[in-house]
């Protein structure tokens, strides 16, 4: 579970069905000594604890890595999404990937692709491009840009275009401590809201820029939240 440090940048809450996250402005030596790893004792036992992990079962069961470097943002979005609309009938179906040959003994007319939100998907019904997103040049105010992944304020709009209610948050000194934590972890004790957090890694004790995922739990003993890192690769669950 990554420690709640001083808040800044993003916090991007989603309330109604969705909320999400924050940035952590503090020295990365002082976060990193206190970051636990989930599939610790010591990380088990905080989610034990935890009186605000409504979220968790449900996402852990819609949980899926991101496919690519650019995608942490479309990953959290499939993952709440589905989570919200798990049961619905009229969930997207994404037959990027089917082969040819995937076809050639099923039945006439038949699908064999799975009713859900995928990484892919959802960017479709967003402004920005899947282009965009992997980073294709863009003119803006006369000058070219390359937007690689996701902005907060982008993918508060990806998730409205797929139909969620979200509130959006940019943490700063104005804002006091106490309130973001109680804002986050009154969505995390919720049914229904959901939390994807924006952050620096680096700001928390890890290697590299930006990213987005969920979270998972908030553990008042340790004052401590789960993060569900949609990038195993880079860091596991914390």
């Amino acid at each position: 579970m990554s420690i709640l440090a001083r808040l800044a940048l993003a916090l991007f809450l989603a309330v109604a069905p969705i909320s999400t996250g924050f940035a952590l402005d503090a020295p990365a030596t002082a976060v990193s000594q206190q970051l636990v790893p989930f599939a610790s004792e010591e990380g088990l036992a905080r989610l034990a604890r935890s009186n605000a992990k409504l979220d968790f079962p449900l996402l852990a069961n819609q949980f899926e890595p991101q496919s690519n470097g650019a995608f942490c943002g479309p990953t959290s979005a499939a993952i709440v999404l589905n989570t919200i609309r798990a049961h619905a009938t009229d969930l997207p179906r994404d037959h990027s990937r089917l082969h040819p040959e995937d076809l050639q003994y099923m039945p006439e007319a038949a699908d064999p692709t799975l009713p859900r939100y995928t990484q892919d998907n959802v960017i479709a019904k967003g402004l920005k491009t899947r282009a965009q997103v992997l980073g294709e040049p863009v003119t803006v105010n006369g000058k070219t840009i390359r937007d690689f992944g996701y902005q907060i304020r982008q993918l508060d709009e990806m998730l409205r275009a797929n139909g969620v209610s979200t509130k959006l948050v940019v943490v700063n000194d104005d804002l006091p401590e106490a309130d973001i934590r109680n804002d986050l972890v009154q969505s995390l004790s919720q049914p229904g809201h959901y939390v994807i957090v924006g952050f620096l890694r680096r700001a928390a004790g890890e290697k590299g820029g930006g990213h987005i995922s969920p979270l998972g739990a908030y553990d008042a003993q340790s004052d401590s939240f789960l993060l569900l890192d949609v990038n195993p690769t880079a860091a596991g669950w914390a």
